[in-house]
């Protein structure tokens, strides 16, 4: 594979991320997410940017790492795309309709999907693999607390 290939292979990752990321940030919290009743652990709303960010870079660089030993045909890469959909539905879901039900279930099915990812990347790229860990960890809080809100906020 060319050096120019592999970079515009990065490129592309980066850019299919970049836009489930700015499809995401459509829905900001607002006025309706500041009135929910919210657990003790929620936390502040400026550490959710920088969090992302640095989260969106590992999820595009495991998903290229993946695709250079595999190709687009890999089927770990399956996986990558259903967890980058269920990853920007879950704003739309959770902030744009309100919902946060349906937004539990999305993030219940992106974190099985990126658990699928990093299981089915160990043998093409470890390294792949082990940069979704903390996305793993952070999904599994963000919906740990997508459960309370919903729970806290039924009636």
């Amino acid at each position: 594979m060319t050096g120019a290939r592999i970079g515009a292979g990065l490129l592309v990752f980066l850019l299919l991320v970049a836009g489930a990321a700015l499809f995401g940030v459509r829905f900001q919290p607002g006025s309706w997410y500041a009135g929910l009743v919210k657990p003790a652990w929620t936390p502040p709303n400026a550490l959710f940017g920088p969090v992302w960010s640095v989260l969106y870079l590992g999820i595009a660089v495991a998903g290229w790492l993946v695709w250079r030993r595999g190709g687009a045909g890999a089927p770990p890469l399956v996986f990558w795309a259903g967890q980058l959909v269920l990853n920007a539905l879950w704003s739309w879901l959770f902030f744009g309709l309100h919902r946060p039900l349906w937004a539990l279930c999305d993030i219940v099915l992106l974190w099985a999907a990126a658990l699928a990812f990093a299981a089915a990347a160990w043998g093409a790229s470890r390294l792949a693999a082990v940069l979704f860990v903390p996305y793993l960890v952070w999904v599994a809080y963000a919906a740990a607390l997508n459960a309370a809100l919903w729970r806290l906020n039924r009636g």
